[in-house]
């Protein structure tokens, strides 16, 4: 069928208030029109954010800072390298079908939370990618990812 990058989700979270805390969930229900439940409201085309855990992590060595996964303000954290290879794909995730769209940009955000991270997540796509869900469903830690 697809193209399995033994990408697996290692966490999930959503964002409960804009610039607030992330509430970090096991699974969570989301659907092409609103998105993942409890997530604050955004684009169609921007409806699910994925993060890389080895690109967070190297980030933070860099910064020589302990800074939590969801300070990136992702959705979805999955183990595996960079995630850039997956824009223009359409992916597999749980019951998600999600179409990669491009790369997220670091917002001004970033160095409100820590001085230099916005610039840190640059390199390489480590500031993640988006997509929109094409398919509704659910997804839970411990899924895999695979491209259709």
């Amino acid at each position: 069928m697809g193209d399995d990058l033994s990408r697996k989700i290692l966490a999930i979270a959503v964002r409960t208030e804009k610039n607030g805390p992330m509430r970090e969930t096991d699974r969570v229900h989301a659907s092409p029109d609103d998105g993942l439940d409890g997530d604050l409201p955004a684009a169609a085309h921007r409806r699910i954010t994925l993060l890389s855990h080895e690109q967070w992590s190297e980030t933070t060595r860099e910064l020589k800072a302990e800074l939590p996964w969801h300070t990136r303000r992702a959705n979805i954290l999955l183990d595996g390298g960079s995630l850039k290879d997956l824009i223009g794909s359409t992916v597999k995730l749980g019951d998600l079908r999600i179409k990669i769209n491009a790369e997220t940009v670091p917002c001004g955000l970033m160095d409100k939370i820590h001085a230099g991270l916005r610039e840190a997540l640059v390199p390489d796509c480590r500031g993640g990618v988006y997509g929109e869900i094409v398919e509704g469903g659910t997804i839970k830690v411990g899924d895999a990812l695979t491209v259709c």
